[in-house]
């Protein structure tokens, strides 16, 4: 089995490339482990080593060095193969999907990475893309795909740069139409955020559905109806803490396998903080599975 480390040096605050490498030649040189270690050099080449490496038919454990996004990319590689397993040695901006974990600081430590266990993870299906965690349309969307203009900046790390892109998206608009065909309804109305979870987290901490469980093969989905301007503090503290309980008259929650939204005009996706645009979504369960391993241990439930 090898054991290959995709460093994504566009993800978080810097370039960890160097601190990534010293780590991985230093714990596995000592563990005897056969390794390779492969650097993107453009958007999409996590995803083009990730399936190269599973093409092989052969046994590989895939370690995305990065944060959501690397891991998003690492996943689509991976989807569907049975011969690969796929985690993240984090050091990204949000690092969200492992806070499903109790440990998830455990992610950041190669030596636990290594003593692992592991576990089918359902993904969702955006049209032609992946996403393993989190796909979003409307207000969160923009905010969620417009973080990486903040990111890097002086004292915007973290949630912080997640802070600066909200403030000014709700300044350039709160909702849009959009018509929602789920359960056996068409919902022809303006809409805030329609969020779809396979995970728990996203947006630097946002948690909307905390019941959410990656195996259960169903998507939690959150329809936020339009809200004011004046509404939006409220409402967005209990989204984010997955109080939407709360809200029943601004918010829906759906448990389902699918979901179909069409827009008016091109609109912004948040897979996993990896923008797409599309007119049209078909947003599903998809048909493949990943092998996901963490730290032993650890637990999700």
């Amino acid at each position: 089995m090898t054991h290959l480390f995709i460093i994504n040096p566009a993800a978080g605050s810097r370039d960890r490339t160097a601190y990534y490498t010293e780590q991985i030649e230093k714990i596995c040189a000592a563990r005897g482990i056969t390794y390779r270690i492969e650097v993107s050099k453009a958007p999409g080449d996590c995803t083009r080593i990730a399936k190269e490496a599973a093409e092989t038919g052969e046994e590989y454990r895939l370690y995305a060095c990065g944060g959501d996004g690397t891991l998003n990319e690492v996943a689509a590689g991976a989807a569907g193969f049975d011969n690969v397993a796929v985690t993240v040695f984090s050091g990204g901006s949000g690092n969200d999907f492992v806070k499903l974990f109790d440990k998830p600081k455990a992610f950041f430590d190669l030596e636990q990475l290594l003593d692992c266990e592991e576990a089918t993870f359902d993904l969702i299906r955006c049209n032609d893309d992946y996403s393993l965690n989190i796909c979003s349309v409307g207000l969160d969307a923009r905010i969620g795909t417009d973080v990486s203009n903040y990111k890097r900046l002086p004292l915007l790390h973290g949630f912080k740069a997640y802070v600066a892109s909200t403030v000014v998206n709700v300044i350039k608009g709160i909702s849009e139409h959009y018509v929602v065909k789920i359960g056996g309804e068409e919902i022809d109305a303006r809409q805030t955020m329609i969020c779809i979870c396979n995970g728990r987290y996203y947006g630097g901490g946002f948690n909307p559905v905390p019941e959410a469980d990656p195996t259960d093969g169903l998507l939690d989905v959150l329809l936020v109806k339009h809200v004011s301007r004046l509404q939006v503090p409220g409402v967005i503290g209990k989204y984010k803490n997955g109080r939407y309980r709360e809200l029943p008259k601004l918010v829906r929650h759906f448990k389902t396998d699918s979901i179909q939204i069409l827009c008016d005009k091109p609109t912004v996706i948040n897979l996993d903080g990896e923008m797409r645009v599309a007119e049209t979504m078909d947003i599903r369960i998809a048909d493949e599975k990943l092998r996901f391993f963490y730290p032993k241990g650890l637990s999700y439930k």
